[in-house]
């Protein structure tokens, strides 16, 4: 079905972009083929303990000193924390500018300074790891730094349509795939006389997910299709995230319903998606 599991969504459709339309000539020179060839696994560092994802008021700091920046600061719910080497670090570098003061800095994470917390236990989502992450007078090069110094904001708002496409296409695919294995349970799947999907009922709920997704699928291709001249908004694109998220979600769950109590069981794929 084409769908990869979150850490790589992140690692490859979202930050590497952001390496790629900000970064000058040599940070991708440096960057990017690490990233290809898997020796660098990225994260992003957004959400901060307590202040969730309010940017505007991010407490991680970023000082400038002699030839760099010297950052403090916290963060938590990473995608990747445990398994990357790398992290796009939103910090704040001038207070007073509120959410326009903002920076981002591309971090080692295996610097004097970095240290990892437990890594976080969710109800979904087990394929990937999520961590909290502290940096104690860390120390980066001014050459780390993505961008202008406080034009963080901007940068992240260039990536918002990107990163709710990523997530709009995931669950298309996701609703897709579910559908296709419930449609195959079904048939094979016999209880009182006959199999699952000849009920009347199994066919009626599967026609309409099937309609439910068929009709949204366009919309969809259509926002592939125009990302790829720059003309998906930022309205567009949470619209696109919405509708396909609150599809798939009803979709799941009466995929889930359809398997009966085997819907339960981690064993098979319907619970685990």
């Amino acid at each position: 079905y084409s769908v990869a599991a979150p850490a790589w969504d992140l690692h490859g459709y979202i930050i590497a972009p952001f390496l790629i339309r900000h970064g000058t000539e040599e940070q991708k020179a440096s960057w990017l083929p690490h990233m290809v060839s898997g020796e660098h696994i990225a994260a992003i560092g957004l959400t901060e303990p307590g202040g969730g994802s309010d940017l505007k008021n991010l407490n991680t700091s970023a000082q400038l000193e002699d030839d760099g920046y010297i950052i403090n600061g916290a963060k938590t719910f990473i995608t990747n924390g445990h398994i990357a080497n790398r992290i796009l670090l939103a910090t704040k570098t001038d207070r007073s500018l509120g959410a326009k003061g903002i920076s981002m800095f591309w971090v080692n994470l295996n610097a004097d300074g970095v240290s990892r917390g437990r890594n976080l236990k969710k109800i979904g989502n087990k394929a990937q790891d999520t961590a909290e992450l502290f940096f104690d007078n860390v120390k980066v090069p001014a050459e780390c730094r993505l961008g202008a110094e406080n034009d963080g904001w901007r940068i992240l708002m260039d990536g918002l349509v990107r990163e709710r496409l990523v997530v709009a296409i995931r669950s298309m695919v996701i609703a897709e795939a579910a559908i296709d294995k419930t449609i195959t349970y079904t048939k094979e799947r016999k209880t009182f006389d006959q199999t699952v999907f000849d009920f009347q009922n199994t066919k009626f709920k599967l026609a309409e997910m099937v309609a439910n997704v068929e009709a949204l699928r366009p919309f969809v291709d259509r926002c592939i299709e125009l990302q790829l001249t720059e003309d998906v908004t930022p309205e567009l694109a949470a619209k696109v995230k919405l509708t396909t998220t609150e599809v798939a979600d009803r979709v799941l769950d009466e995929c889930l319903q359809l398997h009966g109590g085997y819907g339960y069981i981690w064993d098979l794929s319907i619970a685990r998606n």
